[in-house]
């Protein structure tokens, strides 16, 4: 049983990675789903919204919900969820590596997977002396 992948993200970055995903991996995990928050978004809107979609992509074995930018909104919603629910993980500092990485090993457990986003998103990141 896969984890579910949530992004919450500012407006249009989900889609814009998940479609980014989409051209490199071709097929998508079904357990993948977004919110994009707007910039006048309400936090508690917003944090119920997010609270929908990580029940509904929760079969058993968790969420893991990552987010854009540490400290902002859809981080600060991410972070609130964690609070709310028992299976869940948040990484921020979402990037597509971090996104691919996930996504080629969705079916790894939910604690696992969190370091995974984290060695994904990392790896993903040269400065222009390091080899590729």
């Amino acid at each position: 049983m896969a984890s579910g992948i949530l992004l919450v993200t500012h407006a249009g970055v989900a889609t814009a990675l998940i479609a980014a995903a989409r051209h490199v991996l071709v097929q998508l995990p079904d357990t993948l789903d977004s919110v994009e928050l707007p910039a006048d978004a309400d936090p508690e809107q917003s944090l119920r919204e997010a609270t929908r979609h990580a029940a509904s992509l929760d079969q058993g074995a968790g969420v893991l919900v990552l987010s854009d930018l540490y400290g902002a909104t859809p981080c600060n919603i991410a972070q609130r969820l964690s609070e709310h629910r028992a299976r869940l993980r948040w990484v921020a500092g979402l990037n597509l590596p971090m996104l691919l990485r996930v996504l080629n090993y969705a079916a790894r457990p939910l604690d696992e997977l969190a370091e995974i986003a984290v060695s994904g998103g990392h790896t993903g990141i040269r400065i222009d002396h390091e080899p590729c």
